[in-house]
């Protein structure tokens, strides 16, 4: 019958007490926006969530993750790892691809590594891909951790417990780790009491750098210092006589009456050599004699023409 249906909003009420259902605060309400739209990895019945979770899944759990923090170093492909293991670099882990050719290399890399007794993991193609941040790997990796930097009051108390007058090398705005690992090796071959490199735009003791070294930098400390000037004075003041390789240089390298005693070697950078405030800081500007004029030397061979002319004075004093 009209007006007896029990059907929602067939009979229509009064405003009191029970306001009628209109366009207000309800249908505001339902037409509120529900935020972006998540991402195709986000939404549950989406392929790309079906598969980002089945990788995560799959993924090895004994491989680790490369922290943010550069706590870590990759060294990729087989040559590469082949002469890491040779020079004894401190690899605390080899990872190889699934199924990955055994060659000569792989051969030699596997009876190194069960002679350190490193450990030898097998890892998914994707997994090596993601480690080395897509580097060409050829299957073949090694873990390298973060160099433990000596302070540069440890290099004077190694050289007084030697017995040796300190000699210390000190680069200036080399940013070439493989002219820091060059250096260090010579430093090791020379006596030096080890390396000072400042904090910013200066090499580190990566990867590359410790496969220079040859492993030169097992033996030989690596100190950080946040400003060379400053480190640099400090050393004048514990007695230390600071010298600069310059091509400019008041002093030709046989001349060099300094050697014999406290010695602090500083090298710049190819081209650019030493920056100025580092320059007025020395003692002696020191150059390399040679039968033709060329703009600079690498600062590798530099360090290490200097430190066998000192090393030579240091013989015959």
């Amino acid at each position: 019958m009209p007006g007896n249906s029990s059907r929602k909003g067939a009979i229509r009420k009064t405003s009191k007490g029970n306001p009628t259902a209109g366009s207000g605060g309800r249908v505001r309400r339902g037409l509120e926006g529900r935020g972006p739209t998540p991402k195709a990895a986000e939404r549950e019945n989406h392929k790309a969530y079906k598969a980002k979770k089945r990788s995560e899944r799959d993924a090895p759990k004994t491989a680790p993750r490369r922290s943010k923090g550069g706590d870590t170093e990759w060294i990729a492909g087989r040559n590469s790892v082949v002469e890491a293991l040779r020079a004894e670099v401190p690899v605390t882990g080899v990872y190889v691809a699934e199924g990955a050719e055994r060659d000569g290399r792989l051969r030699e890399a596997f009876k190194l590594v069960a002679e350190r007794g490193i450990p030898l993991l097998e890892v998914t193609k994707r997994e090596l891909d993601r480690l080395t941040d897509g580097a060409v790997h050829q299957g073949l990796t090694a873990k390298v951790p973060a160099y433990e930097y000596a302070h540069p009051d440890d290099l004077l108390r190694l050289a007084k417990e030697s017995g040796a007058p300190p000699l210390i090398v000190a680069l200036d705005s080399v940013t070439d780790p493989r002219n820091l690992g060059a250096v260090v090796r010579s430093a090791a071959g020379f006596g030096a009491h080890g390396v000072v490199v400042p904090e910013r735009r200066a090499a580190g003791m990566t990867a590359s750098a410790w496969k220079t070294s040859a492993g030169a930098a097992a033996r030989v400390p690596v100190a950080q210092c946040v400003n060379l000037t400053r480190q640099l004075k400090a050393y004048q003041d514990a007695g230390c006589m600071v010298v600069g390789l310059d091509a400019d240089g008041e002093v030709s390298l046989p001349d060099l009456d300094l050697a014999d005693g406290p010695l602090v070697l500083v090298v710049g950078a190819e081209g650019g050599g030493l920056s100025r405030l580092v320059a007025e800081t020395c003692d002696q500007l020191v150059s390399i004699p040679m039968a033709h004029q060329l703009e600079s030397l690498n600062a590798g061979v530099a360090a290490g023409v200097a430190l066998y002319g000192i090393a030579q004075r240091r013989a015959g004093a």
